[in-house]
């Protein structure tokens, strides 16, 4: 029996409302903001919010030597498309290279390391 149930995944990031509206531009759905902390509404899938976070620091991809804490896999149908999207919406490029591969990985504007993944 589980003990708990996912609430939501949270970012912390310096701008709550600019990370959300990104999310927002490539998941759907609004943004709910709250005093430091912004809900990602209307949308399926795993909650996300963001969070407030004084001194932040970005993960750091790929790096041995430094954790990328974790990373969204978002499936698409059409890599080529959406990475055109994510990248009007000002994400940038991480891995992207190999275009035989099922999965490229990019950035939010925080920095943030997300997977788009053939779906």
């Amino acid at each position: 029996m589980a003990v708990a149930k996912l609430g939501s995944v949270v970012l912390d990031c310096p701008d709550p409302v600019a990370l959300a509206g990104f999310y927002v531009g490539l998941l759907g759905g609004r943004a709910e903001r709250h005093e430091d902390w912004v809900d990602l509404a209307g949308v399926t899938g795993a909650p996300l919010a963001f969070q407030a976070a004084p001194g932040f620091v970005p993960p750091q991809w790929p790096r041995p030597d430094a954790s990328q804490q974790f990373h969204l896999d978002l499936t698409v149908p059409d890599l080529d498309a959406a990475e055109k999207e994510v990248l009007a919406l000002g994400a940038t490029v991480l891995d992207a290279e190999d275009r035989e591969r099922t999965f490229r990985v990019y950035a939010d504007p925080a920095g943030h390391p997300f997977c788009l993944c053939a779906g």
